[in-house]
């Protein structure tokens, strides 16, 4: 059993003896050393997870030895013993790593709790160690799978922007993975030991998102009753990062840029603002300085925002990237709902690579999930797939488009592409984002953008 192993070393045999014995009967798994040059060779040959030794030895001192650990073995834990009127030399072997120290005569319980306290300790380390690993593994720049160059000189700039503490937008279309990039910039950057706060700006009702964000003070509204501390206090040292920033209300914008300009907040109800330090990484999937234009978002927070934009551009622009995705993404949903040997043979992935993906990744990785939870036999068939992939369309060229020789407007044949599509299905919205295969939220966007209403 790893966790508690145990190497004494002492030039006394007798008093290592003793400790072996004491160590063995708590249950700990204990050998000896008689010097400082026997244990690091035992130490090169067996692992350890803690090393006791003595300060006072012949030819090596417990000083150097401990210093020679921490050099050539720096995830063992060292505990001292030293007499006590030497109390200096453990203060002295503290300063160099050691993680606490024993007064000789050894008092067994003594012994006992600090051995037991430090494996504790070196056990969360270890942990700590693995989860970090983990998130390394999770929200790496290498995790955003793609080999398209707009999605690299992306990630390039995400991965330099990671080592500043300059604002970041992430701009891209619904499902690009706008989050999963935010989460890697921060776990590489040099606050990934602090909090990342998440927080949806178009999730959150208008009314409460104010108090999210900034907090409020018991007594300060109706059903305040306590104080709260909001969002921005919680990501302090960290990173906040805000999803949707353009759904985010014209007076809620004011207090942003504060934030940004000062940095400090000011809690509903508050007297006085509180300091904080947060980087800020925004992200949305609608056209800012559009809205700029518009007045439905504020110009000088929109370029505290926009230091550094880095755009994820949609799937239909990364065909080649798609058939790799539906691999990687085919084979870890198989293994998340133990269908080991369901297969996806080469005749299914020119449906993928032909579909449009309004949705993006979050589609695909909701069409892959479909698949392998429904699916009958071990194999998937082109009956398996939903309608959306199996549809035949009539291919581009084959459209007759008659552009005038003095030019057209494209935002007009946008315009009335979507007219036309909306009159089609009797403006029906759904059926209309399904025939311009789009999703249903685009498509609002857009009659959003145009003034389109059925009244008109």
């Amino acid at each position: 059993m790893t966790g508690n192993r145990v190497l004494v070393v002492d030039d006394e045999e007798n008093l290592r003896r003793v400790t072996q014995l004491k160590l063995q009967q708590a249950g700990f798994d204990a050998i000896t050393a008689p010097d400082g040059a026997q244990a690091l060779a035992l130490l090169a040959r067996e692992p350890r997870d803690l090393v006791i030794t003595d300060l006072k030895m012949p030819g090596m001192s417990g000083l150097e030895l401990l210093k020679r650990i921490k050099d050539d073995f720096p995830e063992i834990i060292v505990i001292v013993v030293t007499a006590f009127g030497t109390i200096e030399s453990a203060v002295e072997a503290m300063r160099s790593g050691a993680f606490d120290y024993l007064i000789k005569p050894v008092n067994t319980e003594a012994l006992r709790l600090i051995v037991s306290r430090a494996l504790e300790y070196h056990r969360l380390r270890e942990e700590v160690q693995h989860l970090r690993s983990a998130l390394d593994r999770k929200f790496g720049f290498e995790s955003i799978f793609g080999k398209s160059k707009a999605l690299l000189a992306t990630l390039d700039n995400a991965s330099r922007a990671a080592q500043s503490n300059t604002t970041v937008l992430i701009r891209g279309e619904t499902g690009t993975g706008k989050e999963l990039l935010a989460k890697a910039i921060h776990f590489n950057s040099p606050r990934r030991e602090k909090p990342l706060i998440v927080i949806n700006c178009g999730a959150i009702p208008r009314e409460l998102l104010e108090s999210e964000l900034f907090g409020h003070t018991k007594g300060s509204f109706t059903g305040a009753l306590a104080n709260k501390q909001g969002k921005i206090e919680m990501a302090d040292q960290g990173t906040l990062f805000l999803d949707e920033i353009g759904e985010m209300p014209l007076e809620l914008q004011v207090k942003m840029l504060r934030l940004i300009q000062e940095r400090e907040v000011e809690k509903i109800g508050a007297a006085n603002a509180t300091k904080v330090d947060v980087r800020i990484i925004a992200a949305t999937h609608r056209d800012l300085q559009s809205m700029v234009e518009d007045s439905t978002f504020r110009e000088d927070l929109f370029y505290r925002l926009n230091v550094i934009p880095l755009t994820l551009p949609p799937l239909r622009e990364r065909t080649d990237d798609i058939a790799g995705l539906v691999a990687i993404l085919f084979r870890k949903c198989r293994e998340r709902h133990n269908r080991p040997d369901l297969r996806l043979p080469d005749s299914i992935f020119p449906y993928f690579t032909t579909h449009r993906w309004p949705g993006n990744v979050r589609e695909l990785e909701n069409v892959i999930e479909r698949l392998v939870v429904l699916a009958r036999g071990n194999e998937i068939t082109v009956e398996d797939l939903p309608d959306s992939l199996r549809r035949e369309r009539q291919p581009l060229e084959e459209i007759r488009l008659e552009l005038p020789p003095e030019g057209i407007s494209l935002e007009a044949v946008e315009r009335e592409l979507v007219v036309r599509a909306l009159e089609r299905s009797n403006w029906n919205q759904t059926k209309a984002a399904e025939y311009l295969d789009v999703s249903r939220k685009v498509l609002i966007y857009r009659m959003e953008k145009f003034g389109l209403r059925k009244d008109d």
